[in-house]
C-alpha cells in the first residue's frame, strides 16, 4: 500500500498500525480510529464518517494484502462501535466490505471478516434486518467452512443474528423466503444443518407466520430428511413435526393442494413415514380438496400396503391414507360436469356458474404441478377454488391398472386395488363403465393369482361390472368390442331352426357384461385347464354366492351348447354337475329343480339338460336331482352303446358316492315306495350292472338289497296302485325331443374320439 498518499481524516500512525502485520498493532489503530468517529458523531459531520468508512473499505478491507485487508475489518468494527444506534444509518457501507472477506482463501481473515461483523451487528441489533437476506446468504456459506475457527466464529455470529430475530417484529419473511428455498437444496451437512437451525428458529416465532409459506420449502425440507447423517434427520424430524401441529391447529389456513403434490414424489426409505403421516394428515384435515391429487396419492401408497412388519409403521400410516381416501369419493362424484355446476349454483340466480379458471375477477389462477414416480407422469391442476373440486378417475384407473399389470406387486397392494375398482364402480358406476373395456381383459386374468383373496375381490369386482344397471344402458361403444360377436344373447327364440321354451322368466336381467363375463371365464377354463381343475369350482361357487345362481348356470349352459371342443365341454358340464349337486351355495337352485312344476323350473332343467348331454353320467344325475327316473333309466339303456371307459366308470363310481350323501336322502326314502318308483329302482340296478365288482358296486348292491319287498309295504288303505311315474304328466318337458338330442351329442362325442384315435394311429397323416 503507498504509505504516502492521502488518507484524511486518518493520520499516517493510524494507516501504519492498520497495515501492520500485528494483530496489537491493528487494535492500537482501531482504537484511535473510534475515538476520531466519536468526535465526527458529536460534531454530527456524517460527511466525514462516510468519509472514514469509505477509506476502511476500498483502502483496506478491499486491499490486495492480507494485513492491509485484516485492518480495514477491524476498522470497520471500530467505526460501528463508535456510531452506537447511529450505525444503522451506514450499515450497507459497514456490512458489504465484510462481506466480500467472507470468500477470502486465507481463513485467518474470513475469521477475522466473522468477528468484524459479530461487532457491527451486536452494535446495530435489530437494524440489521432490512440487510438480513445477504447476512443469511453469507452464513450459509460459511456454515460449510473447512476452517474450524472459521466455523466456530459463523456460529456465534448466528447465534446473535437469531436472537435478533428473535425479539424484533419487523423481519422481511416475504423476501426471505426466495432465498431459503435456493438456500434449502443445498447437499452439504452443515449447510443442511444451518438451514434446519433457521427454519426452527423462524417456526417458533410467535409473529412469524412461517406455515403460509410452507409449500415453498417444504419439498426441500423432505430431501433434507433423507440425509444419511441422523442428527440432521433428526432436527428436520423435529421440525416437520411442529409444522404438522400447526397445521392440525389451523387447517384452515393451509395450503393442502399446493403440498399435497410435494409428498407423493418422496418415496425413499428413510423419508416415506413421515411423507405418509403428513398424506394421512392432509387427507383427514383437507377432505376432498386433495381429489384432483389421487392419482399420486394412491401411486405413493399403494406399494407400501406389501410392506412387511420391519415397515409396519409406514404400512398402518399408508393403509389409513388409503382408507380415507376411499371414503372421500362419493356417489356425487358420478356426475357430469354440466351436472354438477347447476347444482352448485343457486337458483333463481340466472348467472352462469363460473367455470374453473374464471374464479377470480383477476383471471384464472392455476398451476401446473408434476408428479414424476417410476414411468408414470401425472399433470395435476390446482385451482383456487376448493369447492370446484373433481375427481382425477382417468388418473386413478391408470394408476389401479398399472398395478395390476404389474407382476411385482405385492398380494395386499393388489387386494386394495380391486377393493378401490369394486368402491369406484359403485360410487361412480356411469363413469367407470367408460373404462370397463380396458380393465375387462387384465381382471379376467387376476382369476389366475395365486392368492383366494385376490380372486375373492376380482370376483367382486367383475360381479358387479355384470349385474351394474350402469352397464345395461350402455348399448354401444364399450360394449362394441371384438368379443361382440361372439357374445352371448339372452337365451330365448329359435334354436337348431326350433322354437325354445327354455327361458327362465325369474331369472333377474343382467347386463352385457354378464354374458360377456360368462363367455371370455368360460374360454379362460378351457385355455387353462389347471385353473379350472384347481380354483374353477371355488370361482362358481363365489359367483353364485355374488350374482344370482340360476343366471350363472342358464348362461354357462346355454354356451357349452356352442362348444367346438366336446372334450372341454365335457370336463366343465361334469365340474358344474358336481358343484350343482354338492355346493352348499347352489341349495335353493336344487330346490327348484328337485319339484318341476312351473315352466320357469322345467325351462332351467331343459337348459341344463341339453349341455349336460355332453357328459352322461352327468346327465343322468340331473335326472335323479329333478326326480325322471324314467328319463334316467331310458339313458341308461343307451349307455350300453356308448364307449365304457375308465374315465366313464369313475364318474360311474362318483355318483354312487353322491347318491349315499345327504343330497340324496329323499331319493333313498323314496325306495320304500316301490310300487310308485319302480324306474328309480331300474335305473339304480342299471348303474350297478355298469359297475365292476368294486367297493362302489358293493355299495349300491347293499343298498338295493334294502329296498323292502312291495308287498310288505302295501299298507290296507292304498288299493293296488298301478305303475305310474309322477314325471310323466310333466306338460312342459318334451321327454323324447331331449332323449333325441342325447343321441346326437353322443354321436358328435364318438365321432371327435374316432378321429382322434386315427390321428393317434397315423401321426404323420395330414388332416
Amino acid at each position: 500500500m503507498n504509505t504516502e498518499k492521502d488518507f484524511s481524516p486518518l493520520t499516517p500512525n493510524i494507516v501504519r498500525a492498520l497495515n501492520d502485520k500485528l494483530y496489537e498493532k491493528r487494535k492500537v489503530a482501531a482504537l484511535e480510529i473510534e475515538k476520531l468517529v466519536r468526535e465526527f458523531v458529536a460534531q454530527n459531520s456524517s460527511a466525514q464518517i462516510r468519509h472514514v468508512i469509505q477509506i476502511l473499505a476500498t483502502e483496506f478491507a478491499l486491499s490486495q494484502h492480507p494485513h492491509s485487508r485484516k485492518g480495514g475489518l477491524i476498522g470497520l468494527a471500530a467505526c460501528s462501535i463508535a456510531l452506537g444506534k447511529d450505525s444503522g444509518l451506514y450499515l450497507k457501507e459497514l456490512i458489504d466490505p465484510v462481506l466480500t472477506c467472507f470468500n477470502d482463501s486465507d481463513s485467518r481473515l474470513r475469521y477475522y471478516a466473522c468477528e468484524a461483523l459479530y461487532n457491527i451487528v451486536k452494535v446495530a441489533r435489530g437494524a440489521v434486518l432490512p440487510h438480513f437476506n445477504v447476512l443469511f446468504d453469507g452464513l450459509s456459506k460459511l456454515a460449510a467452512d473447512p476452517d474450524p475457527n472459521v466455523k466456530s466464529g459463523s456460529e456465534l455470529l448466528d447465534r446473535l443474528l437469531k436472537d435478533i430475530v428473535t425479539e424484533s417484529n419487523k423481519f422481511d419473511l416475504v423476501a426471505f423466503v426466495p432465498l431459503l428455498r435456493e438456500r434449502i437444496y443445498s447437499n452439504n451437512q452443515y449447510a443442511r444443518q444451518f438451514i434446519i437451525s433457521w427454519i426452527h428458529v423462524l417456526e417458533s416465532v410467535p409473529d412469524i407466520n412461517l406455515l403460509d409459506y410452507l409449500p415453498e420449502f417444504l419439498d426441500g425440507l423432505f430431501q433434507i430428511l433423507g440425509d444419511s447423517s441422523k442428527e440432521i434427520r433428526r432436527m428436520c424430524e423435529v421440525v416437520l413435526g411442529e409444522f404438522l401441529k400447526e397445521i392440525k391447529k389451523n387447517p384452515s389456513s393451509v395450503k393442502f393442494a399446493e403440498m399435497a403434490n410435494i409428498l407423493v414424489i418422496h418415496s425413499n426409505d428413510l423419508i416415506q413415514l413421515t411423507s405418509m403421516t403428513w398424506m394421512r394428515e392432509f387427507i383427514q384435515l383437507a377432505g376432498r380438496v386433495v381429489l384432483p391429487y389421487s392419482s399420486g396419492i394412491l401411486t405413493a401408497v399403494l406399494p407400501c400396503l406389501s410392506y412387511d412388519d420391519r415397515k409396519k409403521n409406514t404400512k398402518e400410516a399408508a393403509s389409513a391414507c388409503n382408507h380415507s381416501l376411499m371414503k372421500l369419493v362419493t356417489p356425487e362424484d358420478d356426475e357430469d360436469d354440466e351436472e354438477s355446476q347447476t347444482k352448485s349454483s343457486p337458483p333463481g340466480d340466472g348467472t352462469p356458474s363460473k367455470k374453473e379458471g374464471d374464479l377470480n375477477d383477476g383471471g384464472p389462477i392455476r398451476s401446473y404441478l408434476r408428479i414424476s414416480t417410476g414411468s408414470l407422469i401425472y399433470s395435476v391442476l390446482c385451482s383456487s377454488d376448493r369447492s370446484a373440486v373433481t375427481l382425477d378417475l382417468d388418473g386413478i384407473v391408470q394408476v389401479l391398472d398399472r398395478h395390476l399389470h404389474d407382476s411385482s406387486t405385492g398380494m395386499m397392494t393388489r387386494i386394495a386395488v380391486l377393493k378401490w375398482l369394486y368402491h369406484l364402480y359403485i360410487k361412480t358406476p356411469r363413469k367407470m363403465f367408460k373404462h370397463t373395456d380396458s380393465l375387462f381383459p387384465m381382471l379376467l386374468k387376476t382369476l389366475s393369482d395365486e392368492s383366494d383373496e385376490v380372486i375373492l375381490k376380482d370376483l367382486e369386482v367383475l360381479a358387479e361390472i355384470a349385474s351394474s344397471p350402469a352397464g345395461q344402458t350402455d348399448t354401444s361403444g364399450s360394449c362394441d368390442s371384438s368379443d361382440s360377436k361372439t357374445e352371448l344373447y339372452i337365451p330365448g327364440g329359435v334354436r337348431d331352426g326350433q322354437p325354445v321354451t327354455d327361458l327362465s322368466p325369474s331369472t333377474p336381467s343382467m347386463n352385457s357384461y354378464f354374458y360377456k363375463f360368462m363367455i371370455n371365464l368360460l374360454k379362460r377354463f378351457s385355455l387353462e385347464r389347471k385353473l379350472l381343475e384347481m380354483r374353477g369350482a371355488f370361482i362358481i361357487r363365489q359367483l353364485c354366492l355374488l350374482l344370482h345362481a340360476e343366471n350363472i348356470f342358464h348362461s354357462m349352459a346355454d354356451i357349452l351348447l356352442k362348444e367346438e371342443d366336446l372334450k372341454f365341454a365335457s370336463t366343465m358340464v361334469q365340474t358344474l354337475n358336481t358343484i350343482l349337486l354338492t355346493s352348499a351355495e347352489l341349495f335353493q337352485l336344487r330346490n327348484q329343480l328337485k319339484d318341476l312344476r312351473t315352466q320357469e323350473s322345467c325351462a332351467l332343467f331343459c337348459c341344463l339338460y341339453r349341455s349336460w348331454c355332453h357328459n352322461p353320467v352327468a346327465t343322468v344325475s340331473l335326472c335323479f336331482l329333478t326326480q325322471n327316473y324314467r328319463h334316467a333309466y331310458d339313458l341308461i339303456q343307451k349307455f350300453g352303446d356308448l364307449e365304457v371307459t375308465v374315465d366313464f366308470l369313475m364318474e360311474v363310481d362318483k355318483l354312487v358316492q353322491l347318491i349315499e350323501s345327504p343330497i340324496f336322502t329323499y331319493l333313498r326314502l323314496q325306495l320304500l315306495d316301490v310300487e310308485h318308483n319302480p324306474y328309480l329302482i331300474k335305473a339304480l340296478y342299471g348303474l350297478l350292472m355298469l359297475l365292476p365288482q368294486s367297493q362302489a358296486f358293493q355299495l349300491l348292491s347293499h343298498r338295493l338289497s334294502c329296498v323292502p319287498n312291495p308287498a310288505l309295504m302295501r299298507t290296507v288303505e292304498d288299493p293296488k296302485a298301478p305303475v305310474k311315474d309322477k314325471r310323466l304328466a310333466q306338460p312342459y318337458i318334451d321327454y323324447s325331443e331331449l332323449l333325441q338330442h342325447f343321441d346326437r351329442v353322443q354321436s358328435k362325442h364318438l365321432e371327435v374320439r374316432h378321429q382322434r384315435a386315427g390321428r393317434s394311429e397315423h401321426p404323420d397323416r395330414k388332416l
